[in-house]
This record gives C-alpha cells, sequence and structure tokens, in this order.
C-alpha cells in the first residue's frame, strides 16, 4: 500500500511515473485506453464541471464518487461527506479551511465547520484530469466557487488534487490538497468560514 501511494504521488509531478506503473488512466474527456508502453501524450482536461447534480449512479465508478463529494459539500450533508471519505487515520487533508488534518475526526471536523457556516456557497470541479494505477485513483484540476459574506460574493479560484482508493469494491476518498494562490482571496475565505 505504501509503495502504490508513492507512485501516485511521484505521477502527480510526473505523468512518466504513472507509465512506470504499468498502468495509464483514461482520458477524462473521452473513453479510451492508452497501453503503458505508448508514448506519452498529453491528456486534455475536462472542463465540464462535476458539481454534485449529476446522477451518482454506480459509486464503483470515478466520475460518481467525486459527483457524490460535490453533492455532499453542496448540499452540508455530513453523512454523505462521510460515505465518501475513508474512515482510517491514513486519511489527510490539506487544504485552506484547515491546514492539514489527518484522519478522518480531523477532517470532519472542517466539513462541520464549513457546514455551520450561515450563507450560501458552491463549489465545482473543472479544467480535471483524471488518472487510474491499479486500485488508486486521482484527479488534478481547478475548483471555482463562491460564498457570501455580509451580502456580498466573493469568488474562489482553489487548485485541487483529490485521491481515491478501492476499499472493498468501492471509492473511498483518502487525500485532498487544495490551495488558494491569491493571498486576498485566501484570507478573505479563512476569515469568513470561522
Amino acid at each position: 500500500m505504501i509503495r502504490t501511494f508513492v507512485i501516485v504521488l511521484a505521477a502527480l509531478g510526473s505523468i512518466a511515473a504513472v507509465a512506470s506503473a504499468k498502468s495509464l488512466p483514461p482520458n477524462a474527456s473521452a473513453a479510451r485506453t492508452r497501453q503503458a508502453d505508448a508514448p506519452l501524450g498529453r491528456i486534455e482536461p475536462t472542463q465540464a464541471p462535476v458539481t454534485g447534480q449529476e446522477d451518482l449512479g454506480d459509486l464503483g465508478q470515478p466520475r460518481q464518487v467525486l459527483a457524490q463529494f460535490y453533492r455532499a459539500i453542496n448540499n452540508r450533508d455530513l453523512n454523505l461527506m462521510a460515505q465518501n471519505w475513508d474512515q482510517s487515520a491514513e486519511a489527510v487533508m490539506d487544504n485552506p479551511l484547515g491546514g492539514v488534518k489527518r484522519g478522518w475526526p480531523e477532517i470532519r471536523s472542517v466539513y462541520e465547520r464549513l457546514f455551520r457556516f450561515r450563507s450560501q456557497y458552491h463549489f465545482e470541479f473543472y479544467d480535471y484530469t483524471q488518472h487510474e494505477a491499479g486500485d488508486l485513483f486521482y484527479v488534478v484540476g481547478r475548483e471555482r466557487g463562491w460564498i457570501e459574506v455580509d451580502g456580498t460574493r466573493l469568488d474562489l479560484a482553489i487548485r485541487t488534487t483529490r485521491i481515491f482508493r478501492r476499499v472493498k469494491g468501492r471509492w473511498l476518498q483518502f487525500h485532498h490538497h487544495g490551495s488558494i494562490e491569491d493571498p486576498n482571496m485566501l484570507a478573505a475565505y479563512q476569515n469568513a468560514v470561522r
């Protein structure tokens, strides 16, 4: 498991690491598969956003479990969020609201804080690529969203990576990293959701 996780982390910096693991993913924007010995090419990012409004259908499929996450966050559904996350101590989240949180109880506390936020908000995932390596898949892209702060809308732009692993036949999220480049946007977001 550790070896597989190291391979995936290396792949985030270089698609060649995934190729050496003998498994390249289907292109997220077109259903095709590349063999590990095929020439490496650019994987075109999917622009159609994942909003949580999609049919969840088969949660054994990566796109549906990703949609499950966005349904949970946009509907403030902590039970659905718990179904999306791996409950083990290995789960890790590093995002603008919580810093580094390890294990589901710490991760849950960040979502509880966001879900208590009284004003409206919305997040969606777009401009992403999807990669699979055995019992792991990860997506690398962007989140866009907004929150209302004292009647004013604050637009958000977040670089986002999510890693899922297959546990007993279903995908569970066990790592998330999100970052906001604009320091003023980051400060406004953090101050709004205390």
